[in-house]
């Protein structure tokens, strides 16, 4: 069974910056990172696929990076300018499938770690 654990997250200020990382027992093909706010549905933040193209939700491009390093087996999220409607907690989910070319069977065989909770205050 892949093992996903997330970590970085924290309180930050509007316009202050996390780093958010994700450790992934194994090799796995392709990454993302989601995201969950009370009352709201989940939605996906970035994915990236093994040849390194990515994909941004319109509400965090430019502002939040997605990148990997394979040989850790490790993601990141860099997000930076944060704001407050970016509160949410934060899961990283991997699979042996392409998040970008096959997002629906993506979600339906990604492991997923227990997430880690980003709070940004006005």
């Amino acid at each position: 069974q892949v093992q996903v654990v997330e970590s970085g997250g924290g309180s930050v200020q509007a316009g202050g910056s996390l780093r958010l990382t994700c450790a992934v027992s194994e090799y796995t093909y392709s990454q993302a990172w989601f995201r969950q706010a009370p009352g709201k549905e989940r939605e996906g933040v970035a994915s990236i696929e093994p040849d390194g193209t990515t994909i941004y939700a319109d509400s965090v491009k430019g502002r939040f990076t997605i990148s990997k390093v394979n040989a850790r087996n490790t993601l990141y999220l860099q997000m930076n300018n944060l704001k407050p409607e970016d509160t949410a907690m934060y899961y990283c989910a991997a699979a042996q499938v392409g998040a970008i070319a096959t997002p629906t069977l993506f979600l339906q065989l990604a492991y997923w770690g227990k997430g880690t909770q980003v709070t940004v205050s006005s």
